[in-house]
């Protein structure tokens, strides 16, 4: 999508921005908030991220020889096989973003997927993907907020989040509601960003690393592994098995935003690609094609990936944390 269809303002992007660090926010303020900051926060940047990545905005472990966007679409349908999908589940995706994962799961498995998502506009924009697919009898969206939603108890067959569940500002709630509504002896699986064991708050180079990755990336604070590990359990939830994918991963998740290297299949996130969208966008922008506050959004973005970048170096940050748990046949077990 051309960036010239972003839409937002320069209110917004300050408005965004107040709620973090570098601007004199604080984590309880982004943690009451969480609502509003995320909602700004993909207002801004959801039309650069498709641009940029394709309708599936999340990383994936990658095997030296495959291509970003096979690699993403491995690490979709890794995650429709550990649920265990089978044609006819109703599934639910937690923070489904326009629906690129929830399109090519439901194509995959031959399952009936509800996307969950609290911000408008990509909702509007996965329901016109949805229909561009042929999908659209069988992927819906629900415009609804993850730490409450509207379901029955017990309604779907299986859940999953992928890289979403960490907007939420409460784990142990977040994992609650999903236990709630997931049916009794059925699996929840996720891949969630975490800071490593790997990752020492007393380090200022490592909590720089970490506030960069929350502003340009919309979380209220990034839960270490061990965490969300102990959120599950105090849910409800067995936990299967758990591992981050990045560990022993051929070529590193972070290497499409790394600008020393150089790809032709993910040529926008080059350091070349991005000096020309920069300079797009700046133009736009002078001429009035793009809203004002585009340039600073962009700055924004590459400040996070750089952040990512250096969590993804130095072994302090991951996005695929994986975890399978199942919520028990019966509260007795």
């Amino acid at each position: 999508m051309c960036p010239c269809k972003i839409c937002y303002t320069v209110t917004n992007t300050i408005g965004y921005e107040r709620y973090h660090v570098f601007y004199g926010g604080e984590e309880e303020e982004r943690k009451a908030n969480y609502t509003d900051m995320v909602n700004k926060y993909y207002d801004l940047v959801t039309s650069f991220y498709e641009f940029g990545w394709g309708e599936s905005f999340h990383f994936a472990p990658r095997w030296k020889g495959e291509s970003l966007k096979e690699s993403i679409k491995r690490h979709e349908h890794f995650l429709a096989l550990q649920l265990g999908l089978k044609p006819g589940h109703k599934v639910l995706d937690v923070g489904c973003g326009i629906g690129g994962p929830l399109r090519e799961i439901a194509r995959f498995s031959s399952t009936s997927v509800t996307g969950i998502n609290n911000n408008e506009y990509q909702i509007t924009r996965g329901k016109e993907l949805n229909r561009i697919a042929g999908v659209e009898k069988t992927c819906n969206f629900v415009k609804a907020d993850f730490m409450k939603m509207a379901f029955p108890d017990s309604t779907f067959d299986a859940i999953y989040a992928i890289e979403a569940t960490c907007h939420a500002p409460d784990a142990y709630g977040c994992y609650k509601e999903i236990y709630r509504v997931l049916k009794p002896g059925q699996y929840f699986a996720a891949y969630e960003w975490c800071m490593t064991d790997s990752f020492d708050p007393n380090n200022s180079e490592h909590q720089k690393i970490k506030a960069e990755i929350e502003i340009g990336d919309g979380l209220p604070d990034i839960r270490l592994t061990g965490q969300c590990l102990e959120a599950l359990k105090q849910a409800g939830f067995e936990i299967i098995w758990e591992k981050d994918l990045a560990v022993g991963s051929p070529l590193p998740w972070y290497l499409p935003l790394d600008t020393s290297h150089f790809s032709l299949s993910s040529f926008r996130l080059t350091s070349v690609g991005r000096f020309i969208t920069r300079n797009m966008v700046k133009g736009l922008e002078f001429v009035g094609l793009a809203p004002k506050g585009s340039q600073r959004v962009q700055d924004f973005l590459e400040r996070a990936a750089e952040g990512l970048v250096e969590g993804g170096r130095k072994e302090i940050f991951t996005p695929m944390y994986f975890f399978l748990a199942r919520k028990p046949l019966s509260e007795r077990q």
